[in-house]
């Protein structure tokens, strides 16, 4: 290894431990927390959206509504620090039991389960911020329904599950990160914003370099050449940093791509977040009861229409079968169902991956929507399909910028809010978007400018055009590591809703139908489950 690499190596390393250092003697208000729904335990503060470098437009997100989503995203830390693993949480001690039992249950009902953390030396915990997951299932009916949990801040939980089919129901408690886990996770998440890296490729006829690229600077972003190029959207006020090039001008860049993986955990951060302790169903408990016919209360004299909100739960599944709690949803199994109901509709759809499943899934569906060979990357589009007898577009986008993908032309990257003020919008304007999944690895400052950005963006459509239909769809769950947790992803998904929750916009809320489906976890959910969606969404498309 030559000096000029020992000396890189040394300086990227010095810097990280002062930064170790730097956050050990921070005050403990200076980083958020989050507790679970019904627990507000004193805990930090999230960094201002204000704080010097962080560049978002004042008008934008006020002072006030920063300060209710910090309060609404906390999350208690753990009073001590542990200095070895067996002292975190640990699934496989802890137990739950359920509250008053009976012996006749109905449906409507409503059970409760009182979950006990001890750590991995079997003793009682006394502090919460262990993140469960929750839900009421029966295999042989592909039966299954979100339960809420609430964090009593003393090493207990409670688990409220809505007795929703006839026969057997059973619990399922899963710790997806102890509370310890959720602190590395955090920290990483603040301190370490450039542990995914980008590349872009910049080109000049025949004369070609690759640089490191990032949605701000670092400190590993800028050794080993000069800096920097940055380039700022004219509208979004949205920025991108890259190495300057060697030998070439910083207009010269043509593609981005995803770079690759770079964190930096300790032995004990790794130990937290290993697998073998990360999403295990708990074994403390095997509870389940029996479940009596009765007519539940559904949503099936509501009219699925914007700004209804979300009920815990949504809905539930039976027999694969989404049934929808929050208003009267429709199943679109036929072809022909599904392009009467996109009839004369222009439909933008932008996002990620799990929502280029909804446009593949309605391209399956309906064979007289063809495809355009647009020519662009098979991952990030954009796409672009059209049935001309039923007068349908279909447009699918990459949200933009950061965007772990192959080789992309950057051209081609359009943030949403940019796309949405071009809209002049309308009764056959259909507005999809999700946005998170890409986010998890960045500062929540990053997530909440992006955010404000499109809010603006979709006001203004809503504004010139209040007869056009915005979807959102929440994200979903699936990530497990310290690049992309369901921790991580489940923060972004609060702030989204807390954002967007007075607009009238339609929330399609993915996150509780991933999170119960009897299938293992996946990122991209299963065909089931896209087709649950997707029903949920045309149920507001063509509300009945």
């Amino acid at each position: 290894m030559g000096n000029h690499v020992r000396i890189i190596i040394f300086i990227v390393t010095l810097s990280l431990v002062i930064l170790w250092s730097c956050w050990e003697k921070l005050p403990e208000d200076l980083f958020p927390s989050r507790s679970y729904i019904g627990c507000q335990p004193e805990t930090v503060k999230v960094l201002s959206i204000f704080t010097p470098g962080f560049n978002a437009k004042p008008t934008l997100i006020s002072p006030e509504e920063l300060h209710y989503i910090e309060e609404e995203l906390k999350w208690p830390a753990p009073p001590i620090n542990v200095t070895a693993a067996n002292q975190a949480t640990s699934a496989h001690t802890s137990s739950y039991a359920l509250l008053n039992p009976r012996e006749l249950y109905s449906v409507g009902d409503v059970i409760t389960v009182m979950i006990t953390a001890r750590d991995g030396l079997k003793n009682p915990k006394t502090y919460g911020g262990d993140f469960f997951q929750a839900k009421l299932f029966n295999a042989e009916l592909k039966a299954s329904v979100f339960g809420q949990v609430f964090d009593h801040n003393n090493g207990t939980y409670t688990a409220n599950f809505m007795l929703l089919w006839e026969g057997l129901a059973k619990v399922s408690i899963r710790m997806i990160h102890s509370s310890e886990a959720v602190q590395v996770l955090l920290r990483h998440r603040e301190l370490e914003p450039d542990k995914v890296y980008f590349l872009g490729v910049f080109r000049n006829g025949s004369q070609a370099e690759e640089v490191v690229c990032n949605a701000q600077r670092s400190v590993r972003l800028m050794l080993g050449s000069p800096c920097c190029c940055e380039y700022r959207h004219p509208i979004t006020d949205e920025t991108w940093v890259c190495r300057k090039p060697q030998n070439l001008p910083c207009s010269a860049w043509v593609y981005h791509k995803m770079g690759g993986y770079q964190a930096i955990l300790s032995s004990l951060e790794s130990s937290l977040l290993h697998g073998s302790v990360t999403k295990v169903i708990l074994t403390g408990g095997d509870v389940q009861v029996s479940v009596s016919h009765h007519e539940p209360v559904l949503g099936e004299g509501v009219k699925c229409v914007p700004g209804l909100g979300t009920p815990s739960p949504a809905g539930f599944y039976l027999q694969n079968k989404w049934t929808s709690l929050l208003c009267h949803a429709q199943s679109f199994r036929s072809a022909n169902q599904i392009a009467a109901c996109l009839k004369d509709k222009q439909m933008l759809m932008m996002g990620d991956s799990t929502l280029r499943q909804w446009y593949e899934y309605l391209l399956s569906q309906v064979p007289t929507l063809k495809q355009l060979n647009l020519h662009t990357s098979a991952k990030s589009g954009p796409f672009e399909a059209v049935d001309v007898d039923n007068n349908i577009r279909m447009v699918w986008r990459a949200h933009g910028l950061p965007l772990r993908t192959s080789v992309t032309p950057y051209a081609d990257l359009h943030y949403i809010s940019s796309e949405v003020d071009t809209l002049a919008g309308g009764q056959h304007s259909v507005v999809v978007f999700t946005i998170w999944a890409h986010f998890t690895t960045f500062p929540l400052i990053t997530y909440l400018r992006r955010l404000a950005s499109i809010r603006q963006a979709i006001l203004s459509l809503l504004q010139r055009a209040p007869e056009s239909l915005v979807v959102i769809k929440t994200a979903n769950t699936g990530y497990s590591d310290v690049y992309g947790s369901d921790w991580l992803s489940w923060q972004l998904d609060s702030a989204l809703r807390i954002m967007f929750k007075n607009l009238p916009v339609v929330f399609i809320d993915v996150w509780q139908m991933t999170s119960c489906y009897r299938s293992p976890d996946n990122i991209h959910p299963p065909r089931d489950v896209i087709e649950n969606e997707v029903d949920m969404f045309l149920s507001f498309v063509c509300p009945k």
